[in-house]
């Protein structure tokens, strides 16, 4: 192994990552198994992808391709070479109605180069999956309805066989390839499992084969028109059997989805439904009335944003599924069975028997049109799993169905296909990879010659054996893998892996170092890890997975977590103690000295300057109005370096009806020291305020918060930290300023155009629905920016972070400044507005400013 490892250093042009981290980061795709690998290997050319297999195959060493490593049936990850196509291998060029493209290309940029024309399949995770993971388990999507699946659309690939030849299956070199009875085969579109030897081409023979005959390294795929104008219908049912037995009656849809109510239940904000406990998505070009008809509970959506926001529901089904309703954790295993359309209703019925027989639950939604039901399941992995997915496989079996009708059978259905498949038909299948593979180097274990579908399962073979909280060891398992935090574009997660586009800076891949690091056998350091330690420091505690994930990883919370464990009695890097203690610092005056004379040396960056405090709020603001009291929260940063937004928000909530009041001491939420990891004295902090502000809170008087970091620890934080009533008082008085004044602000004349900073917390924790409608009211027009400054509180100050945080501002918020330099510039977190005036020469204001200036009670 040593003599493979030091030759692919040698010869191959590409990162070589034999390192702990990336073993682990490389270990687990979106399935219940670990695999972790000998060696990672991103190619950059694909002359280099044939070095690494030649070499691989000297070595008689397992080739395992991946993408995204989104897959779900445990494709994606193997014991020993794993080939990542997506750092390097991502070229497209479009002509026409057709695009050829590098394995690594993600599909959302090649339909954004496509002009008039896009590429049929669009799975779920269509913003991050590569087309080379499309093609290995023949992904479909919601629209296969319309254009069918990959091996439909793809018209030739360049591809690499173990032993060193290179061909395009349009012109391939002789194959002893088995002879095929039809009669194997069941007949439905969505067919995934086994090998496709009745497929008309070598070309869609091989799609869909999983990595385990063939190495792609290049496609030609056949592009569709786009369609002009697409129309949403929502038709809404009684039951999710209901749904099923109607979706043979929908004709010349794109689209036909179903979701039921439990997965509803899971979206963080419930949307407009018609009535039903199930629904049927059904997207169309023309004539939406005449679906709408099949039911007289229906919704007709045109507005292009709407028809996303319902979209999003279906498209983060994978997560949302993940956490049952009452918060138990669901798992994939029996993912994706597909049985022909006017079956699905029957199917279901049988199927929801089959998991009560078994004493389990499950939240189904899917491919409703074509008969493919995803489904999110309770299992006991250690108990009754395998007897479960044998009763299911007979179940869709019995109904002419597939195995897998879109993941592929990886190694949670490959076992299983005996159940699926005649004698001869397996018998078959092994012929056909060994045609092409006869060392069964490539992607070994799937297909043919499986290994076992309970085995290697990540929660029993990696269990916890460092000490932990039982809530942390089950927040490390919450990422499931589906690789949300990869997008490039659209929401906050994740600003640093936009940045840096390296695994370990995605969510997912710090939830799976910290997985791995509670597990003890890759990253061995426990709590000291600096592996872990290494990719956390470039989380930016943004909190926007926390909104973005679908399944609410908060990895904002778990590095503080971590911080707290990894320096338990041992000194801390320097500007732990300068920004984390930045309040107690300014309680006593020492900022200005700190500043001036040890700034670099207790770990600033030396392009910044802290801001220079000035007389706090509490000392400038005495109660003022008269009716409703309000207390206004002086948080550290409004106290002591903004004290005029105070008085701003004061003078508004006097105007609009509120005897405003504020403590007479200066009082901390608590956060500077629980992002930097120092949770027993943030609990102290946050209990000792929460005890200050009773006389306020117990008579249940509101609390405003201005500055939304410290408005939301307040809210959601701090509740977790301490089990405090006076804590949870606080919790509970606590809204910010927005959501207070909104209700009461009259509507103001003239219009104002404006580019609005949502401080990443605020997106995460609080919501943005108030403000926006206090702007609207103000005659405020905002052009929202969705992207994080930056900044992010001590983290933008801190050695070492200076040019990820601005190249973090320059992914959204810079450009969009520079796009309307008339606009007022509205930020209400203190980062953000540090952030602005660091990289621009624009002056941002708070809302609370904005709001005084409108209606007219400047008075400072």
């Amino acid at each position: 192994m040593r003599a493979f490892l030091d030759q692919l250093h040698r010869h191959v042009d590409g990162d070589v990552l034999d390192d702990p981290a990336s073993r682990a980061l490389y270990s687990a795709d979106a399935s219940n198994y670990r695999h972790v690998p000998r060696v990672v290997v991103r190619p950059r050319t694909t002359d280099a992808v044939v070095t690494a297999v030649g070499l691989a195959a000297e070595h008689r060493v397992p080739i395992t391709s991946r993408g995204a490593g989104t897959s779900i049936a445990g494709n994606a990850c193997g014991t020993g070479l794993v080939i990542d196509f997506s750092r390097y291998l991502n070229a497209i060029d479009i002509d026409g109605d057709r695009a050829r493209v590098q394995p690594g290309a993600v599909l959302d940029r090649v339909n954004s180069l496509a002009g008039d024309h896009v590429f049929g399949p669009d799975p779920s995770t269509h913003s991050r999956c590569t087309i080379g993971g499309m093609i290995g388990n023949n992904a479909c999507g919601a629209h296969s309805v319309k254009w069918g699946k990959t091996s439909e659309n793809v018209t030739n690939l360049h591809v690499l066989t173990a032993d060193g030849r290179t061909f395009d299956t349009t012109s391939p070199p002789a194959f002893d390839l088995p002879s095929f009875d039809p009669a194997w085969f069941p007949r439905l579109s969505r067919r995934v499992s086994g090998y496709a030897l009745d497929a008309p081409t070598l070309t869609q023979q091989l799609v869909g084969t999983e990595g385990t005959c063939v190495v792609v390294l290049g496609a030609e795929l056949k592009l569709v028109r786009r369609p002009e104008r697409r129309v949403l219908v929502v038709l809404g049912f009684a039951d999710t059997y209901d749904a099923a037995d109607q979706v043979t009656q929908i004709e010349d849809a794109l689209a036909v989805e179903g979701i039921d109510e439990a997965l509803v239940r899971n979206v963080r904000v419930r949307p407009d439904l018609p009535e039903g406990r199930s629904w049927l998505f059904v997207e169309v070009e023309d004539h939406p009335e005449r679906v709408a008809r099949l039911t007289r509970n229906s919704m007709i959506i045109h507005d292009p944003a709407h028809q996303r926001a319902l979209w999003r529901i279906r498209e983060d089904g994978a997560g949302l599924a993940t956490r049952m309703p009452d918060g138990g954790e669901a798992w994939s295993g029996w993912e994706d069975a597909a049985v022909p359309p006017d079956r699905l209703g029957a199917y279901l019925r049988e199927f929801d028997q089959l998991l009560a027989k078994h004493g389990r639950r499950g939240i189904t939604y899917g491919h409703y049109g074509e008969g493919c039901l995803h489904v999110r399941i309770d299992f006991d992995l250690a108990n009754g799993y395998r007897e479960f997915l044998e009763d299911a496989a007979d179940l869709v079996v019995s109904h002419g169905g597939s195995l897998s009708g879109e993941h592929g059978d990886g190694q949670a259905r490959s076992e299983l296909l005996s159940r699926m498949y005649p004698p001869e038909a397996i018998r078959a299948f092994q012929d056909f990879k060994n045609a092409f593979d006869p060392g069964n180097l490539l992607n070994p274990g799937r297909i043919v010659q499986p290994r076992k579908l309970d085995e290697d399962l990540r929660i029993l073979v990696a269990p916890p054996r460092i000490p932990t909280r039982a809530e942390f060891a089950s927040d490390t398992r919450r990422c499931v893998g589906v690789g949300k935090c990869l997008n490039t574009k659209g929401g906050v997660m994740c600003p640093s892996y936009r940045v840096t586009r390296e695994e370990k800076h995605s969510t997912r891949g710090r939830a799976h170092l910290l997985f791995e690091m509670l597990a003890g056998d890759v990253i061995k350091d426990g709590w000291r890890s600096p592996e872990v330690a290494e990719a956390l420091d470039l989380c930016l505690g943004c909190k926007g997975c926390k909104r973005d994930c679908p399944v609410d990883v908060d990895m904002a919370s778990y590095k503080a977590e971590f911080l707290h464990e990894h320096y338990k009695g041992r000194v801390r890097p320097r500007s732990h103690y300068a920004m984390g203690w930045l309040p107690t610092w300014l309680k006593y005056g020492l900022v200005n000295r700190f500043t001036a004379r040890f700034g670099r040396f207790a770990g600033i960056t030396p392009e910044r300057e802290l801001p220079t405090p000035t007389t706090p709020l509490v000392r400038q603001l005495h109660p003022l109005g008269k009716g409703d009291p309000v207390l206004l929260f002086p948080d550290t940063f409004t106290n002591f370096f903004e004290p005029g937004i105070g008085i701003d928000a004061a003078n508004v909530l006097a105007h609009l009806g509120n005897r405003v009041e504020i403590p007479s001491a200066n009082v901390c939420c608590g956060l500077t020291w629980h992002s930097t990891g120092q949770l027993a004295k943030a609990r102290r902090v946050v209990e000792r305020t929460a005890r200050a502000l009773l006389p306020w809170t117990s008579r249940g008087i509101p609390v405003i918060g201005l500055e939304p970091s410290c408005t939301a620890f307040l809210k959601t934080e701090a509740p977790k930290l301490s089990d405090d009533r006076a804590v949870r008082a606080l919790a509970d008085a606590t809204r910010t300023f927005a959501a207070h004044v909104a209700p009461k602000l009259p509507a103001l004349e003239g219009a104002r155009e404006a580019v609005v900073q949502t401080h990443c917390h605020q997106y995460a924790e609080l919501g943005f629905d108030p403000d926006r409608e206090a702007m609207t009211k103000a005659g405020i027009a905002p052009r929202i920016v969705e992207g994080c400054c930056g900044l992010a509180g001590n983290f933008g100050f801190e050695q070492g972070h200076y040019d990820v945080s601005i190249a973090c501002a320059e992914q959204d918020l810079l450009p969009a400044l520079r796009d309307d330099e008339d606009a007022v510039v509205i930020a209400d977190g203190f980062s953000c507005r540090t952030q602005i005036r660091h990289t621009t020469g624009r002056e941002p204001l708070h809302l609370a400013t904005v709001l005084a200036t409108r209606l007219g009670v400047i008075n400072r």
